[in-house]
């Protein structure tokens, strides 16, 4: 589909019916625009997978008419596949300098830095893509330079929020006044697109300042080591930690690759300034107990950070029976079980911990109904679209807006083509959509042979048979080797009866090889499902001596 001029579409092929992996296109004028380009984490459907990427293909199909990338913040979600895809794209990408920062190191990593284009835009900065012009407008979140973006076109203008919250009393940045959305209101939004994660959260999430009275209060109690879990990208966070290590009398240690980037990105952007100096890992476990507070990454029970490792005992920072680990961050749904298993690895240590439902140590990064009942006052917008949600949040968000004064409104999901203007709003097409997975250093179909038949090892466990023939009979005894299937005591028992079967098969008259090789796959499944009740995958190898 080719956009129109004097037509504005939309299409998200990631972030709209969950959460996580935001990509969203505008198209006008026989271009598009992609706005984000993120990741989401994988979950034990994908096995061996850490990481899943969004199927670009729509927009791979139509690189021609792709003019650039912009990017409203930093968070992984948003930014995390970029060093995996942005190449391929071939377009500039636009963000603001700590954004911009945040890029460049993946871009670095992957060794394509000098390959990507990439543009630095200051903040309330205007700028063309296209026949698209931005401007970056800044908004409270729970990472630096977090930007809606007012999109102005021949078709009309958008207000797109990306992650957003009110805060009166920001930590870090200068986010838009309330008279600068206000003016940018009365100059005529006709869509908004906005974030809907926190629409059934009837109270505002709350000030990033109200959190370090929490967090010192609940520090100053603590009588051994202290650490405290947060989100990496949580800058504000780290400042207010900062301030709280000095008010506590506790040497501040920072852990965690991600921590350490954002405060090397953050300080060569000019914030951090007055942050306390901090030690090592090694340094923080000679200090005495009580005078230490330690930032690590892992609050999502994410296996590989720096919290699960110090739980399980294989990090250079120790706790024990007394230390207190502070959790200064919201569970992620979908997380609670990974989560759980670190909180009770650390409770059978005689580690106490604390959530936020023990103590305010966490705020949100999205807005509550009282804060988007604000935003649509300044904007009034004719249409609300709602994104970044699953389906209930985004319905939810509708009915809210609706309710609210907000002329139209329409839900969409990844994938739908919407014609934003000109008219109401319509869905006139559709997007081929779908997921890709980071194994290792390869991309692949989520759905593809491989990892298909992942899934199917996990779920059933493999067998090997090897078998010699000489002149279409069998060559000494078959040999079995069996992974995952539930034969435990009586796996040799089994493996005899396999071998029996496999024998059988290759004695079976001469027949052509790969006849001989598939009735020697079902023998051997067929004793595997009488014995177990399970179709494991049975891989034979025949050779002919």
């Amino acid at each position: 589909m080719t956009p129109k001029t004097n037509e504005l579409l939309f299409c998200a092929l990631g972030g709209s019916g969950e959460i996580g992996m935001n990509v969203n296109l505008y198209g006008t004028e026989g271009k598009w625009v992609m706005v984000d380009c993120g990741i989401t984490f994988a979950d034990p459907a994908y096995p061996g997978i850490d990481v899943v990427l969004p199927d670009l293909a729509f927009i791979e199909d139509r690189l021609d008419d792709l003019v650039g990338i912009v990017l409203t913040h930093g968070h992984e979600d948003h930014i995390g596949a970029l060093p995996y895809l942005a190449e391929d794209l071939g377009v500039p990408l636009y963000a603001t300098p700590f954004t911009a920062g945040l890029i460049r190191g993946k871009l670095d990593e992957e060794g394509i830095a000098d390959r990507v284009k990439l543009r630095v835009i200051e903040q309330r900065e205007s700028f063309q893509v296209g026949p698209f012009g931005f401007t970056f407008v800044p908004l409270s979140h729970s990472i630096p330079e977090s930007s809606a973006l007012l999109i102005e076109t021949k078709a009309g203008r958008v207000f797109h929020t990306g992650d957003w919250k009110l805060d009166a009393t920001p930590i870090i940045g200068n986010p838009a006044s309330a008279d600068e959305l206000s003016t940018i209101g009365d100059k005529g939004v006709d869509v908004l697109v906005c974030d809907s994660t926190n629409i059934f959260n009837t109270e505002a999430s709350g000030s990033e300042a109200s959190v370090r009275k929490g967090l010192a209060e609940t520090v100053a109690k603590a009588r051994g080591r202290v650490v405290v879990t947060t989100f990496a990208s949580n800058a504000a966070r780290l400042v207010t930690l900062g301030e709280v290590a000095k008010e506590t009398g506790r040497k501040l240690c920072v852990t965690g690759r991600s921590l350490d980037r954002i405060l090397k990105v953050g300080r060569a952007c000019g914030y951090f300034k007055g942050f306390p100096e901090t030690v090592d890992p090694e340094t923080a476990m000679k200090l005495p107990r009580d005078r230490v507070l330690i930032v690590a990454t892992g609050g999502q029970g994410e296996a590989r950070a720096a919290l699960a490792r110090i739980a399980e005992g294989s990090h250079t920072v120790r706790l024990d029976a007394g230390d207190t680990v502070v959790f200064s961050s919201k569970q992620i749904p979908g997380n609670e079980v990974a989560i759980g298993r670190i909180q009770n690895t650390l409770a059978g240590k005689g580690v106490w911990m604390v959530t936020e439902r023990q103590a305010h140590v966490h705020v949100s990064g999205h807005p509550g109904q009282p804060e988007l009942a604000q935003m649509y006052s300044w904007i009034k917008p004719n249409v609300l679209v709602p994104v970044h949600g699953e389906m209930r949040h985004m319905m939810e968000h509708a009915r809210f807006g609706l309710s609210k004064g907000v002329p139209q409104a329409i839900v969409q999901s990844d994938g739908d083509i919407v014609r934003l203007l000109p008219g109401d709003p319509k869905k006139v097409g559709r997007a081929g959509i779908g997921r890709l997975v980071l194994d290792g250093d390869v991309i692949l179909p989520s759905d593809g042979s491989t990892i298909n038949e992942r899934r199917k090892l996990a779920l059933n466990g493999q067998i090997s048979v090897a078998v010699a023939t000489a002149k279409g009979r069998a060559f000494g005894r078959p040999q079995v080797r069996v992974q995952g299937v539930p034969v435990e005591d009586e796996r040799d028992a089994f493996i005899a009866e396999a071998v029996d079967a496999a024998a059988k098969a290759v004695e079976n008259g001469r027949r052509p090889m790969e006849k001989m090789r598939e009735d020697v796959r079902l023998a051997v499944r067929r004793v595997a499902t009488r014995w177990t009740g399970k179709k494991p995958i049975v891989d034979v190898l025949v050779i002919e001596a």
